[in-house]
């Protein structure tokens, strides 16, 4: 038998950070994020040996380990291996031999959400082959814990659930890690409009998150004022941008998505750098309205309004420097898992 499994990345739109703890315990966060057709993909083969083959391509780890209750999390394959020890430890399930493929559209530290999205599509492939009972909210939630508890990584709580849900959400981030996403249901002409108004451009250059993340969670601990203010505008922008982008409103939209930068930069000292500041540089002056890195900062890829028109100007512009654009879609679907019996293939 086989399993596959598919998770969407997003693009975080607004309000991304008041998610992190500690300010989403203190203040409470508010994201507005939508998922886009770029996905992280999960395999599950059973074999008749006694161990678990992992093929993780954007890990680079093509290795063999004996069949066991658990896995060493030593730097390679470890989201994988973080799903596997926490699916043996809560549900003690006794596992075949399987061999397990993992790759996704995106590269690693895009800013899309990728780790997030593939511990989601891994686990989905998992809940899929071993008929858990877990709806979308457990997955999420699950998702959470392996990422920033089993594991330890920095980060917020959006993209588990951006992943897990799909489609166009407002999500609350309340205390105790309790979490309620409002899904948005937008009318078929806001989302052309929308999809006409974004360049979407990769930088070239990944980077990971955690530095980023953890200055952000320093500056709430130590109480530092101005970054406490910028992230309660940020908060708040969620709010103003689910209105506009209720109403089409597309001028605002972009409005806030620009304020929504400038507050980003003051929450941490890495989020933007000359290579950001290059493409902005080239994107205004072309056309582009505002724009915003999606995710911590960094690197990645840049969201850029532009008025339709004028959006080849922008793309033309752009190509003089060392990243691409993206071209991209909105979708509605979140993750999930199929099985293919031997029977069912070709």
């Amino acid at each position: 038998m086989i399993i596959r499994s598919k998770a969407p990345l997003r693009l975080g739109l607004a309000g991304g950070g008041s998610d992190v703890s500690p300010y989403s315990d203190i203040y409470g966060g508010l994201v507005l994020n939508a998922t886009i057709n770029l996905y992280t993909y999960c395999t599950i083969e059973e074999i008749a040996e006694d161990e678990i083959v992992i093929n993780s391509y954007d890990a680079s780890c093509f290795k063999n380990y004996h069949l066991s209750e658990s896995l060493e999390i030593d730097g390679e394959a470890f989201l994988i291996k973080g799903v596997y020890n926490r699916i043996i430890r809560d549900y003690h399930s006794q596992l075949k031999g399987f061999r397990i493929t993992t790759y996704n559209d995106a590269p690693i530290g895009s800013g899309l959400g990728t780790s997030s999205s593939m511990v989601v599509c891994i686990l989905k492939a998992f809940i899929e082959w071993l008929s858990l009972p877990l709806g979308d909210y457990e997955t999420s939630r699950l998702a959470y814990e392996i990422e920033r508890k089993d594991l330890g990584l920095s980060g917020g709580k959006q993209d588990q659930y951006a992943a897990a849900f799909g489609g166009f959400n407002y999500m609350e981030f309340l205390k105790e890690d309790l979490v309620i996403v409002n899904p948005l249901k937008i009318k078929r002409w806001i989302v052309d409009e929308l999809e006409a108004s974004i360049v979407l451009y990769f930088t070239g250059a990944s980077r990971s998150s955690a530095k980023i993340i953890n200055e952000q969670k320093e500056n709430t601990s130590k109480g530092n004022s101005e970054a406490i203010e910028a992230m309660h505008q940020i908060k708040q922008s969620a709010v103003d941008m689910k209105l506009a982008l209720l109403k089409g409103d597309m001028l605002a939209f972009a409005e806030i998505l620009g304020k929504g930068w400038v507050n980003k930069k003051k929450m941490a000292n890495a989020i933007s750098n000359p290579m950001i500041q290059e493409a902005f540089d080239v994107a205004i002056p072309a056309g582009a309205m505002s724009g915003k890195v999606s995710g911590a900062g960094g690197g990645g890829f840049i969201m850029f309004m532009v008025e339709p028109t004028k959006k080849k100007d922008v793309i033309s512009a752009l190509s003089g420097l060392s990243g691409f654009v993206m071209p991209f879609q909105f979708t509605d679907g979140g993750a999930h898992g199929w099985k293919i019996y031997e029977s069912d293939r070709v």
